[in-house]
């Protein structure tokens, strides 16, 4: 095993609707164009699930035979070690080492358990999330990886809540917006989608994310993703 390494673990089995959600949802991602390869994940507010969603998309994408990195970009207040348990194996260098000019990109990445899927982590917290986000070194991440991966999933802040994603998302080709069910109402929405649109970044659709079993429990679960196009 390799001394550098992101362990997801157990990560929970999908129920059969859920799988297929989920292979719907990288499956029309491809037909958007395969000039869609930085992809930025967000929501409206926080714990709408959008991490759990890029880690099961990347997952289903290595599935499928692509290269896949994870990049989480909520510099802020990440949850993607802490809340899902992910065993980081040698020193958890991230995204702030790089931009702060403390590593280099071959000391952030780090491959992970899951086939296919490599991850950046967001490194220690910092007072100036945004100035970062906005440096060229960012842009230049950003390049790069697109240049040596199929696909790059950006897990940002909901935008919401903070400007980060907004400040990412010129640096990506694409959005995916995730909204839980029965939580965020439709103005909302679609203020965070004009927010996308100013920044430059084309909406490819949302995730509707825990949505509540129907009588015949055909989609039991904690959440299941559907994708909808916009149809603008």
């Amino acid at each position: 095993m390799s001394k550098r390494q992101v362990n997801f673990g157990e990560l929970p089995e999908l129920e059969y609707g859920i799988k297929e959600a989920f292979n719907s949802l990288r499956t029309n991602l491809k037909f958007c164009g395969k000039d869609i390869k930085n992809i930025l994940i967000t929501s409206c507010m926080p714990d709408e699930g959008k991490t759990e969603i890029t880690i099961q998309l990347a997952k289903a994408m290595g599935e499928d035979g692509q290269k896949v990195i994870i990049v989480d970009g909520d510099l802020r207040k990440s949850v993607m070690v802490g809340q899902h348990h992910l065993e980081v194996l040698g020193e958890q260098l991230g995204l702030t080492h790089f931009l702060t000019g403390q590593a280099d990109m071959d000391h952030i990445v780090f491959p992970t358990d899951v086939k296919g899927v490599d991850i950046i982590l967001s490194g220690h917290s910092t007072p100036n999330p945004t100035a970062l986000l906005g440096s060229p070194a960012y842009g230049e991440l950003m390049a790069k990886l697109r240049r040596e991966y199929d696909v790059v999933l950006v897990d940002s802040p909901p935008l919401g809540a903070v400007i980060d994603a907004a400040v990412m998302a010129p640096h990506c080709d694409g959005a995916i917006l995730v909204i839980e069910t029965n939580r965020i109402s439709h103005k909302f929405a679609q203020e965070v989608k004009k927010q996308l649109g100013i920044a430059g970044c084309r909406v490819l659709g949302v995730v509707l994310n825990k949505v509540v079993a129907d009588r015949h429990g055909y989609y039991n679960g904690y959440y299941k993703g559907y994708y909808e196009k916009y149809t603008d």
